[in-house]
């Protein structure tokens, strides 16, 4: 959009100018007055269509503006030649109203040809030379400029254009390397409960499973060994949960692989059934990493919310996008809602980095069903 603040300024400056110079050689005559009529209308078409002409950039107005201008001043220099310092105002106009450079180009002739004609028809149609000279002098300058001033302007939308792409670049790459922390982290997490945590609870199970058979069996003793069993078993499934959840599945071999063994992994350490179905997808390795860190925040809040005893993970292509669905049969959306925790927005915002989106909804008989879409891309092949 233009400012038309400046382009109000510039025509009204330059219409006192001329005026103010052709008024200050009397006694006027019917050049004079013939000019000053020129001058009005050139500041009247401004006013009434030039300056819409302006901000549309849009043909046919480019041209019409180029035109009307071309006669306004041509008539105004047969009257009196100083009108030409119109052109200084008028080219632009007319290459800043064009909707392409070729349609400026279009328009500044268009100009000049009504110069030329004002020229010739201020000599009584005697100085051909002289006319054309004038006109063609012009017409240089303007397309000179008009071309120079163009190239700034592509030059600097380009450069724009690739700031802000370098910019998203960056913001991507920072979302990349806090991913890549997190999953460290989680990683060293995972080992560090399988090291510690994990081996101390099977410690306790296996002390309790021992004391019931060593102490007088009574009933008050039976009961507590039996309850601090259950306890440490308990604990034991969460601490192993843990470990599936966040332990590192790599998926150089591909995706329907990584998802396997991330299914057997999670079904041994949780005892929930897990069945996986993966499509062959195109996908490259950053969407593939995506899917499979989704993959096990959903098993999470399966393991966690949902007290299921199964779960299915499915990886389909459809159009132009890659579908992975969850499913489990347990108690339904309200037991994995995103309130219970980080892991739903945790899987939306992982997911809007590469332009995905998730669902969760309930199943068709019981249980939940979270679906989280990607598009497709080519996996690229390493050389």
């Amino acid at each position: 959009m233009q400012n038309m603040r400046w382009w109000d300024a510039a025509v009204i400056g330059i219409a006192l100018i001329t005026g103010g110079v052709l008024a200050v050689d009397p006694p006027y005559g019917p050049s004079d007055y013939g000019a000053w009529a020129a001058l009005g209308a050139f500041v009247v078409l401004y006013l009434a269509y030039t300056r819409r002409a302006l901000q549309l950039h849009r043909a046919p107005h480019d041209l019409i503006v180029a035109a009307l201008i071309a006669i306004v001043l041509g008539v105004g220099i047969s009257f009196e030649p100083f009108l030409s310092f119109l052109q200084a105002i008028a080219y632009p106009m007319v290459w800043v109203a064009a909707s392409s450079v070729r349609r400026a180009i279009i328009g500044n002739v268009m100009v000049s040809v009504g110069v030329f004609a004002g020229y010739y028809a201020g000599s009584d149609f005697e100085n051909l030379l002289l006319a054309i000279g004038f006109a063609a002098l012009s017409l240089l300058f303007s397309l000179g400029l008009g071309l120079w001033i163009t190239r700034i302007e592509e030059a600097g939308e380009e450069r724009g254009r690739l700031l802000a792409e370098l910019e998203a670049v960056q913001d991507e790459l920072a979302a990349m390397h806090r991913d890549a922390g997190v999953t460290s982290e989680r990683e060293r997490l995972a080992r560090e409960i399988h090291d510690t945590l994990a081996q101390s609870l099977t410690g306790l199970v296996l002390l309790a499973q021992r004391a019931s058979r060593e102490i007088e069996p009574t009933d008050a003793a039976t009961q507590t060994i039996s309850l601090i069993e259950q306890t440490a078993r308990e604990a034991l499934g969460e601490a192993r949960a843990l470990v599936a959840v966040n332990a590192s599945v790599p998926v150089g071999s591909g995706l329907a692989e990584a998802l396997g063994r991330l299914g057997e992994r999670f079904a041994r350490e949780t005892g929930v059934h897990v069945e996986t179905h993966v499509d062959p997808v195109p996908l490259d390795r950053d969407r593939e990493v995506v899917l499979l860190r989704c993959t096990q925040e959903a098993l999470a809040n399966v393991r966690k919310h949902a007290h299921a005893t199964s779960a299915r993970v499915r990886v389909i292509s459809h159009d132009d996008e890659v579908i992975l669905t969850i499913e489990d049969d347990g108690v339904g959306p309200s037991g994995a809602h995103e309130d219970a925790g980080f892991g739903v927005s945790g899987m939306r915002e992982r997911l809007a980095l590469v332009g995905g989106r998730l669902t969760l909804e309930p199943g068709e008989t019981k249980g939940t069903v979270l679906r989280a879409t990607v598009p497709a891309r080519e996996r690229k092949v390493d050389a």
